[in-house]
């Protein structure tokens, strides 16, 4: 057996595992207060199972736009599910940094992700998000898919208008930064070019990782969302670069918020267990295609998959879909 087919085996065991450990009764939990579409006695198993296979193909979109998943998850599988949102969000942070764990290293060794960028970032951000995650669930459902969604589709009109996005230009690095030398080299392999980088305004993109952080929490999401632009579009990291180490850095940030969910009791393993092991699963695929896709391909694919998770929460949030 190679060792790649190793975690391929291990996330199906897992899932087998846990799943047959997990009581049908749970289905009733998951669809509380969700009407005629929830899950009754001879059908609990439908849903883990189309959770199992949204949640690969969420993974491998998720991996190709720098997001942790949960952005994707949260705003689908509240409008789509019988479920109710508090397990959702807690399961989505979960998503989120699962598939993380299963993508960081792979970025680490093709040299994408970035140690150097994602340590700085991660301290503040992780920080943050326990804050965040106490607002989250004290703020109104409702009030919370609004500011949500209105805040994707804002960073989506961010990266319609920005040029050069792919390698953006930075004329000098600044003093914090090459304090901390954040800088690095890529191999762009859908052109054979190495690619130098480096980064500049990191006392600002730091100070705004705060907010990151804080909305991380609140939402439930993860951040990846929000890392990508503040790391392209702010810092002048490539995008390739930016949404590498945004995907690394979910696997640090997103372990202070989910505790804060796992301490309220918003995590059922009926729901939890084939939306983590699908999502890692997708996520090995994902890191493939990822070296070989070219960045204009991937900021289309950040785009249209953050445009797509904000109007679905946002008409979600004002009682319209």
């Amino acid at each position: 057996m190679s060792k790649q087919s190793k975690p391929w085996l291990a996330s199906v065991l897992l899932f087998f595992g846990l799943f047959s450990l997990t009581q049908p009764a749970m289905a009733e939990q998951l669809a509380n207060g969700a009407g005629p579409g929830a899950s009754s006695a001879g059908t609990w198993w439908f849903w883990p199972l189309l959770l199992l296979a949204i949640t690969f193909l969420m993974g491998i979109f998720a991996v190709l736009g720098g997001v942790g998943g949960g952005v994707l998850f949260v705003p689908i599988i509240s409008g789509f599910f019988p479920f109710h949102l508090d397990f959702v969000r807690g399961t989505g942070l979960l998503v989120a940094l699962s598939g993380a764990l299963a993508a960081g290293p792979g970025l680490l060794k093709m040299n994408l992700a970035s140690l150097r960028l994602a340590i700085p970032v991660a301290l503040i951000a992780s920080t943050c998000a326990i804050a965040g995650a106490m607002i989250g669930l004290a703020l109104p459902t409702h009030i919370v898919q609004i500011c949500l969604g209105a805040t994707i589709i804002g960073i989506c009109a961010l990266m319609l208008v920005s040029k050069k996005s792919e390698f953006p230009e930075v004329p000098k690095a600044d003093r914090l930064s090459s304090a901390l030398r954040i800088y690095g080299i890529y191999q762009e392999v859908s052109t054979g070019q190495s690619v130098e980088w480096k980064i500049h305004r990191t006392p600002l993109g730091l100070g705004l990782f705060i907010l990151v952080g804080i909305m991380a929490g609140m939402f439930g999401l993860g951040a990846g969302w929000a890392n990508v632009p503040v790391l392209n579009l702010m810092m002048g990291a490539p995008l390739k670069i930016s949404v590498a180490t945004s995907k690394f850095l979910l696997s640090i940030t997103d372990t202070s918020a989910a505790w804060v969910y796992f301490n309220q009791g918003c995590v059922i393993p009926l729901m939890m267990v084939p939306s983590v092991v699908g999502i890692m699963l997708g996520s090995f695929v994902g890191v493939r295609l990822l070296a070989m896709a070219k960045p204009a391909i991937i900021r289309w694919i950040v785009i249209a998959i953050l445009a797509f998770a904000g109007v679905k929460a946002l008409t979600k949030g004002l009682g319209i879909g």
